[in-house]
């Protein structure tokens, strides 16, 4: 037996009489175990079976499978944030290596977007797309829920009360409801009643629960205590103009592409109102209003391009 070998063996044995446990038992349960398989791993079988095209349009397999594939994304978007939200204490260099890691994750989003733009035929789309009403994007909870621990909540309000007010008292007040509103009528579209009954209670814990530790929260911390780096700035600008920006700009494409036609635009399977609710111009929405100019902010989604 090698020193290295019998070192390892040492620390497992500590390991295992730290949890009043026997190493001996769970080396034999090792011997009986068989290897892992990539398959396995990954549960190959079960992922390559949760896409389920409602219709017999080829296309519909591109429009579910790139979905799932962006909420994986978002899930890892979700893990960065809340190692960030919970690192005590919170260094500027852990703060801005996981938000690089975060800007990957939405680069990669963006540019694999051109699958939704590019990747169909708008005759099918337009066919397939009416077997998933009233299901939407809309109704991603991940992504309302990244928006809700990258900033303080009343960023993501409009017209909202003067405090003192309670998360659940502003809930009604988010911004994305009112692109949720039937075009005909202005009322709540089924989409937001079904989304409200099934995501609001847990958005709003959420949101409670990251007031004191939201991105920019942590962020603004770091700043009064002298700490925040040219570096960790930059990178939260990337964040903000990827996601508040060019993220919302994909989309805007993906519906000029499928949905706008002459006279009118074609209703989305929401029923949201997306000519004024997708331009990042009319939103003007930010999670760190402190990183930018006056001008930047009066200037807000007029320019693709990451103002340097």
């Amino acid at each position: 037996m090698t020193e290295s070998l019998s070192h390892q063996l040492a620390q497992l044995e500590q390991k295992f009489a730290a949890m009043g446990q026997d190493m001996t038992s769970y080396l034999e349960g090792l011997l009986q175990a068989d290897y892992l398989t990539y398959w396995d791993y990954i549960h190959l079988e079960t992922l390559l079976s949760l896409q389920n095209p409602k219709t017999a349009y080829p296309d519909e397999l591109i429009f579910v499978t790139y979905h799932q594939i962006t909420e994986l994304y978002f899930k890892l978007v979700r893990h960065e944030i809340a190692q960030i939200a919970h690192a005590e204490p919170l260094t500027t260099s852990f703060f801005t290596a996981r938000m690089q890691r975060v800007n990957r994750y939405f680069k990669l989003l963006e540019e694999s977007f051109e699958v939704m733009i590019m990747g169909m035929e708008r005759e099918q789309f337009l066919k397939f797309r009416m077997a998933l009403l009233p299901s939407s994007g809309f109704q991603s909870v991940q992504f309302r829920e990244i928006e809700i621990v990258s900033t303080d909540f009343r960023n993501l309000l409009i017209s909202a009360p003067e405090y003192p007010a309670y998360v659940s008292d502003l809930y009604e007040y988010l911004y994305w409801k009112l692109g949720a509103t039937e075009l005909a009528t202005q009322q709540k579209t089924l989409t937001l009643r079904q989304f409200d009954q099934h995501y609001k209670a847990s958005l709003i814990r959420l949101a409670e629960d990251y007031e004191a530790k939201n991105l920019n929260h942590r962020f603004l911390h770091l700043v009064s205590s002298g700490q925040a780096s040219t570096e960790l700035v930059n990178v939260l600008r990337e964040y903000d103009w990827r996601v508040n920006i060019r993220w919302k700009l994909a989309h805007l494409r993906s519906a000029v592409q499928y949905l706008h036609k002459e006279p009118e635009d074609i209703k989305a399977t929401g029923g949201t109102n997306w000519q004024t609710y997708l331009p990042p111009v009319q939103q003007k929405r930010t999670f760190f209003p402190s990183l930018w100019s006056a001008d930047e902010l009066q200037h807000w989604g007029r320019s693709a391009e990451l103002p340097v």
